[in-house]
């Protein structure tokens, strides 16, 4: 067995299926960012329901895997490392989507993670150049969902895949692989990436929902009561509820996140004290902007060499007790970077700066031109 293909009377509506559902989260990227762009901005923010839905489209496809390897290898001792690599792989993909938890505790990253991650966040595709990452990126979509699906039509090859236990995904996934390459390579519009997770994930996910299904239908070993209920589902049916589900848990991540973190009062009154000496500092002349930069403040001192801040109030703060870690790479109180904005509105005909935390949330609530939610910030010019 090396290619799982829908085929069938049963399985040709499961392929339309998960491939207009893939197609589907690119449209709904491209209307949102079309038509409501302060939406789209606060859905592909961290921790928000698409981030959360790819880390558990990810995940899923990560127990699936493990499940279909298990089974594989009970059956026929075939499949084991293949499975269980793209097992490994997805459930790696999935905690680096949510930084191992980071924002989540709120626990500190180790400093290396802080000085060379550009969102300083414990996660490590983000140390890595963005051309490594692009290359990565579409050497995994277009050589496990492209290739090797297209490869194993060919018998003598598909022949050798299977002796090797190389399990590949449907063909009929390939359009949906290739719409995933398209958009990465592309990007359209800002955060296109967000996108192309969600949809390489569910990707992924169907792809191993279907290698389930063949590790529990096929095979003369394969118990006949297993057989009858598996075969009994629908395979359309069966991606549909799944993408419910990917769906549902993405939103109920997302509202975890807001709720679960409670507001200590003294972080709150320390989050604004630090916010103001950021101020200060801005409008004493330690450092300056420019418009329409939006920067982790970190980035920003070292990207425009605005070295003045290492010396402004903000860091003397340390004196009365602000972490050595916090004041060296501008953390707030839970361990997220400060943000500066600067913005020139030609609708609103003025300039917007303001520095600003994430909050007790440690997520963006913040638009392009106020200070929303539980964000805590200041404003150096409106």
């Amino acid at each position: 067995m090396a290619g799982v293909r829908w085929t069938g009377g049963k399985e040709w509506p499961a392929a339309i299926v998960a491939n207009a559902l893939i197609f589907a989260v690119l449209v709904f990227g491209w209307w949102l960012h079309s038509e409501f762009p302060e939406r789209y901005n606060l859905l592909v923010q961290e921790d928000a329901a698409l981030e959360w839905a790819t880390t558990f489209a990810f995940l899923l496809a990560a127990v699936g895997a493990f499940v279909a390897a298990r089974r594989n290898w009970s059956r026929s001792r075939q499949g084991l490392w293949f499975l269980a690599g793209v097992g490994l792989f997805c459930f790696l993909v999935g905690m680096e989507e949510i930084s191992w938890g980071q924002r989540i505790l709120g626990y500190r990253p180790p400093e290396y993670f802080l000085a060379n991650n550009f969102q300083q966040e414990l996660n490590v595709h983000n140390i890595i150049s963005t051309d490594l990452r692009k290359v990565g990126m579409n050497a995994v979509v277009l050589g496990y969902g492209v290739l090797l699906p297209v490869l194993s039509l060919l018998p003598a090859i598909a022949s050798m895949l299977t002796r090797v236990g190389v399990v590949t995904p449907p063909v009929a996934l390939a359009p949906s692989f290739i719409a995933s390459f398209a958009l990465y390579s592309e990007y359209p519009w800002d955060h296109s990436g967000e996108w192309v997770e969600m949809m390489v994930g569910l990707a992924f996910l169907f792809a191993i929902v279907a290698s389930v299904r063949t590790a529990f239908t096929e095979g003369d070993q394969a118990p006949e009561v297993d057989a009858r209920r598996l075969s009994a589902l629908r395979p359309a049916v069966s991606i549909l509820a799944i993408a419910a589900l990917v769906g549902g848990l993405g939103l109920l991540g997302a509202w975890f996140t807001r709720t679960q973190r409670a507001s200590d009062p003294a972080l709150i009154e320390t989050a604004k004290a630090e916010a103001g000496a950021l101020q200060r500092d801005f409008l004493d002349g330690r450092a300056t902007t420019e418009c329409n930069r939006h920067k982790r403040l970190y980035t920003f001192l070292n990207q425009y060499k605005q070295f003045g801040l290492l010396e402004g109030q903000f860091v003397a703060l340390e004196a009365q007790g602000l972490p050595e870690a916090r004041a060296r790479f501008f953390l707030d109180p839970w361990n997220s970077p400060y943000w500066l904005r600067d913005r020139c509105s030609k609708s609103r005909g003025r300039r917007l700066t303001f520095v600003y935390s994430f909050g007790p949330n440690r997520r963006r609530d913040t638009s392009r031109y106020e200070i929303l939610g539980d964000d805590i910030g200041a404003w150096i010019r409106r």
